[in-house]
């Protein structure tokens, strides 16, 4: 019987221990997470429809803080610019420096330095057409060509054309790329195949989902550390019955 006894007291403390651990662990991870996606990201509201049918007027995005030479073909970013009416705006990078950019071709595609993209966010456009008006442009070096998805409805650099810039935007005016749709749960934002083969590639996915993993492991690891020591207690109150013994255990000066 004492032998019995030392044996579940040193489960229990193992169980203790364990589970003391994993709620110090899910801490860490927990707000690890949160303070790495505060580094990391800031939230957005998209004000317009101007990119859907990626992202929609009411969506809450997260958009990772990058500098302009970091920006890729391909990229949803937010920049903000004075031609543009100084305020906080969402569009796709289609061209960069030394791009020729134009549409359409005969497919009413777009094309960059004479190749023609793939661009399956635009398949709803009338037509399906890459613009609904045609355009070509060169864009200077250390600029941004944009155009947002809603190529029927945006404004964006095809209504810029005459501007300095032939429509492009400094790249130092980008403060962020868009990585996912936080509210509603809408995931990722893909990076589109279509600028892959063009020189540069398209840039790599941010940490979103290691940060989101961190925080979801984290509060699993405090929830079921913290459940322990319950649902222990609950597991004994079943064995030793209401007689406060273990089933089967005979009575003291029971022969």
């Amino acid at each position: 019987m004492s032998g019995t006894g030392r044996t579940n007291g040193g489960r229990g403390r193992l169980g203790s221990v364990l589970s003391g651990l994993a709620v110090a662990v899910g801490c860490v991870l927990f707000l690890g997470g949160f303070v790495w996606g505060a580094v990391e990201y800031q939230p957005y509201t998209v004000p317009t429809d101007s990119m859907d049918p990626t992202v929609k007027a009411g969506d809450r995005v997260l958009a990772q803080r990058i500098s302009g030479d970091q920006v890729r073909r391909g990229d949803v970013v937010v920049f903000k610019d004075a031609q543009w009416g100084d305020m906080p705006m969402v569009k796709r990078v289609v061209g960069v420096g030394g791009d020729k950019v134009a549409c359409c071709d005969s497919k009413g595609r777009l094309t960059v330095n004479g190749k023609s993209i793939e661009e399956p966010y635009v398949q709803r456009m009338p037509g399906g057409l890459a613009s609904t008006t045609g355009f070509g442009a060169t864009v200077p070096k250390g600029q941004l060509f944009l155009l947002g998805d809603e190529r029927s409805g945006s404004l964006d650099s095809r209504v810029h054309l005459q501007d300095q810039g032939q429509g492009s935007v400094p790249r130092e005016t980008v403060t962020a790329r868009i990585d996912a749709v936080a509210w509603p749960l809408g995931g990722l934002i893909d990076r589109p195949q279509g600028f892959e083969a063009l020189p540069g590639g398209v840039s790599e996915p941010g940490p979103v989902t290691l940060v989101v993993g961190s925080v979801a492991l984290g509060a699993l690891l405090i929830l079921g550390g913290a459940a322990y020591g319950p649902v222990v207690q609950r597991l004994n109150r079943r064995r030793t019955g209401p007689t406060g013994r273990t089933d089967g255990e005979v009575p003291t000066g029971v022969r």
